[in-house]
């Protein structure tokens, strides 16, 4: 146990690190929400904070894996975090002076965006090459565990630091996180170099042509991350109409909307234990596919045809339970299907490709829900077929949207789990 520990221990000291770096930037997030919610009542000027932070990921992330395997993996992490941290300290310092507006938060939602570009590639070689291939899929449950216990704790931690000190509070507490993940990682951990690496010596287009190269040579590869692509819009417009729906009820509000997010930060922890002490499935594909069926059908038909946040939650378990599962059963064929080497320019190109579909989520979900949702319930009376289904007043439109994303999720699901079904990963 002791060896297992010595070879793990540069890893868990990363992991540690960051995941509680990555709690005071949730909550800080979390508030800002939060305030522009209360700020303009729209569900797009919200999703639009998303929106931001995401396009100039899809955007430039196919140059960042190239740009990654180039740079020194350590060195790119702590100028990433150190830029992220001083746009933090920027928004507070707007805060405090009254002057923050909107598109403030948009444009250091960008800057934030851009930095997570870059520092993502690097993250993920600097993880395989700290963790010995056996421990793939238990630090992939690790990885999910800290990323649930963040999602229960950001929304409880951040209304209760909001309240007794504001958010003066907040962004302290998220600086002083972010001050131990950067030292830490400065003074404590030492990234090797691929085994065989050597720098890439083609311009930035052929290295980034590097990648999408080799997804395409990888079939079932490229297709997961093709389904992954039409989840993630499916899941961005939830997670856009979500604050419309909780927010503006009379049995909803802010803490309403932190209970929900706490329960699906419940069940990915639970569903994380779980996967840590499971054993490798038979088939990795079928498991990935039953698991985002599982959440598809469950938690947007939940949250659209029932008005008790009880029922909310009980959703949000059913949705969340078995992402953990997905996520490492993925994270493991990744890993091990794409050459060390090459991995910070496939993991981009995959990022480009799976996750450009998310700013078109986010915007799609704000859109429908303030002009077509919003207005079609409106002009609903008491006693018609949509009145009954999804109630009457602000938030109906949310919930028309979250059934009919329900059913888009459903048929995204079947109709890859037939083209994936042939397909029997199962490498250690």
């Amino acid at each position: 146990m002791k060896t297992e520990y010595r070879k793990l221990k540069p890893w868990l000291m990363l992991w540690g690190t960051q995941s509680l770096s990555e709690l005071g930037s949730g909550m800080t997030s979390f508030a800002l929400v939060i305030w522009l919610y209360q700020k303009t009542g729209s569900a797009m000027q919200t999703a639009l904070l998303s929106i931001c932070s995401y396009a100039p990921y899809v955007a430039m992330s196919v140059f960042a894996g190239a740009m990654s395997d180039r740079w020194n993996k350590k060195h790119t992490m702590l100028a990433c975090d150190a830029i992220a941290a001083l746009s933090t300290v920027a928004v507070f310092a707007l805060l405090r002076l009254g002057w923050l507006r909107p598109w403030h938060l948009y444009g250091l939602n960008a800057l934030n965006g851009l930095m997570n570009t870059v520092q993502q590639p690097a993250s993920e070689v600097a993880a395989t090459l700290l963790i010995p291939r056996e421990h793939y899929q238990r630090t992939s449950a690790l990885h999910s565990f800290s990323q649930s216990l963040n999602s229960i704790l950001t929304p409880i931690l951040a209304a209760a630091l909001f309240a007794f000190g504001g958010m003066s509070l907040v962004v302290a507490v998220d600086l002083t996180t972010f001050a131990a993940a950067f030292l830490t990682l400065w003074l404590g951990i030492e990234i090797p170099e691929a085994a065989g690496e050597e720098k890439p010596s083609e311009r930035l287009m052929d290295a980034a042509r590097t990648g999408l190269r080799w997804l395409r040579g990888n079939r079932l590869v490229l297709t997961l991350i093709l389904f992954l692509a039409c989840i993630n819009l499916v899941a961005s417009a939830y997670s856009a109409a979500l604050p419309a729906l909780v927010l503006p009820k009379a049995n909803g509000g802010e803490a309403v909307l932190g209970m929900v997010n706490a329960c699906a930060g419940f069940a990915t922890l639970l569903g994380s234990a779980v996967v840590a002490l499971l054993p490798a499935p038979k088939n990795r594909v079928r498991v990935i596919t039953l698991t985002l069926m599982l959440s598809m059908s469950t938690e947007n038909f939940m949250l659209a045809l029932s008005r008790s946040p009880v029922v909310w939650c009980l959703g949000e378990v059913l949705g969340w339970l078995g992402i953990p599962l997905m996520g490492a059963n993925l994270d493991v064929i990744l890993r091990t299907e794409i050459p060390a080497p090459l991995q910070g320019r496939v993991y981009a190109c995959r990022n480009t490709l799976q996750f450009f579909t998310i700013p078109l989520g986010y915007l799609l979900g704000g859109l429908l829900v303030d002009r077509v949702c919003e207005p079609l319930m409106a002009a609903q009376t008491p006693g018609s077929p949509l009145a009954r289904l999804f109630g009457l007043g602000k938030g109906s439109g949310a919930a028309l949207l979250f059934m009919a994303l329900g059913f888009a999720g459903v048929l995204v699901c079947a109709g890859f789990a037939l083209g994936l079904k042939d397909y029997r990963w199962n490498k250690a």
